[in-house]
């Protein structure tokens, strides 16, 4: 299965964007499923029909679907929500209460990657289309199965084989006091399980020749600040970016004088897009005089972006981290665009190097023949971190 993944700053054609690129591959006889993930959706107002959680069909090999993340939530979460609200009316609360706070924050995230490991695991789409959640949001959803690993290997496992040993002893007690029930064993085995389906859709996700991101960014400063933060971050995360699509520019035809500041700007900021990108491949898109809603709107997008293209293709193949030996010694390369070196920290803690790059964070698991080793130096060099590791020198 192809996945491809839209994502950009708020507002700026995302949506419009997945949903041309789901009819165009429609078009070329792929079994294609357009998936929203964001918890604002505007994918059924893109189509301009009514959508659900499950896949409604559009046209001929084209499927929709929004996420609900309360159906996801029971489906694949339903012991460990049913526990919280025991939990919560133990305390006072009532039904309605304590059944929306059993929905802890983040959980639409997480239920995304859950919800494309089960569209992958099945295999009935050849095309998988996410319109995602706006940029910030989309990199702690590609960010989970590194950070949740993490806590799953060193917290919660080793706490949930003592919590299942101990229950049949202190629950006598307990629940007198406490008036509710230490959590059983389907409770406690849910986050693992959990977790391993998004530990497993990890492996989908940095496989360059499945997965790729597409990055749609407006000609504006802020924005292309974001989606250029958002290219280094994906890259932290060994996710590839495959191709930038600059939206809504001003075409040359429209002369009225009050664009004419704005056509000036977009003519900076459509360069700096192509510069600052590079050698990512750039698709220029322009403002239309008309919003992007219906069948009528998104064909002409379509014809825009692709023409005679086949949009499942991978346009480019990004290689985020390599390690590279030389005269007997090693060096790690992350490719990290746009990032100085002055805003990278690194540490290294037993067979792990933690990458700290603003308020995001990697625990990257070594090579064997790096564990051993210890960071010895660092510079960026072509948009290339590159960290060299040297044997530990014993007093």
């Amino acid at each position: 299965m192809r996945v491809i993944l839209m994502t950009g700053k708020g507002g700026v054609g995302k949506t419009s964007v997945a949903a041309a690129t789901g009819l165009r591959c429609a078009e070329l006889g792929y079994r294609t499923l357009v998936l929203s993930t964001d918890p604002a959706h505007s994918l059924a107002d893109s189509f301009d029909m009514e959508m659900g959680h499950e896949p409604q069909q559009i046209r001929p090999y084209l499927w929709g679907a929004e996420l609900d993340a309360l159906m996801e939530l029971e489906g694949n979460w339903g012991s460990v929500k049913r526990y919280i609200t025991q939990v919560l009316q133990a305390r006072g609360l009532e039904g309605v209460q304590a059944e929306e706070l059993a929905i802890l924050p983040g959980m639409d995230e997480i239920f995304g990657l859950v919800r494309m490991k089960r569209h992958y695991d099945e295999g009935d789409f050849d095309v998988l289309i996410i319109d995602s959640a706006p940029t910030g949001t989309a990199l702690r959803l590609l960010s989970l199965p590194e950070v949740g690993g993490w806590y799953m290997r060193r917290f919660y496992k080793p706490f949930q084989n003592i919590s299942v040993a101990l229950r049949p002893l202190v629950e006598p007690l307990f629940k007198p006091i406490a008036g509710f029930s230490l959590p059983d064993k389907e409770v406690m085995d849910a986050p693992y399980e959990f977790y391993e389906q998004i530990e497993a859709l990890e492996k989908v996700l940095t496989d360059n020749s499945k997965t790729s991101v597409r990055l749609i960014a407006n000609p504006e400063k802020m924005v292309i600040k974001e989606s250029l933060r958002a290219h280094a971050y994906l890259s932290l995360y060994n996710v590839s970016t495959d191709l930038v699509v600059a939206n809504r520019i001003i075409p040359d035809e429209v002369e009225d004088q009050f664009f004419q500041k704005w056509k000036e700007n977009q003519k900076q900021y459509r360069q700096e897009i192509h510069d600052n990108f590079h050698p990512l491949p750039v698709k220029e898109v322009p403002l239309f005089s008309q919003e992007m809603c219906g069948m009528e709107a998104l064909e002409r997008l379509k014809d825009t972006l692709y023409k005679d293209e086949d949009p499942a293709q991978v346009y480019y193949q990004e290689n985020t981290i390599r390690v590279v030996q030389e005269q007997n010694q090693y060096s790690l390369e992350l490719y990290l665009p746009g990032i100085p070196k002055n805003q990278i920290q690194l540490s290294k803690n037993s067979d792990e190097l933690n990458i700290r790059i603003g308020n995001h964070r990697r625990n990257l698991v070594l090579p064997q023949a790096l564990a051993a080793l210890q960071p010895a130096g660092a510079k960026m060099e072509e948009d290339y971190l590159k960290i060299r590791f040297a044997e530990v020198v014993k007093a």
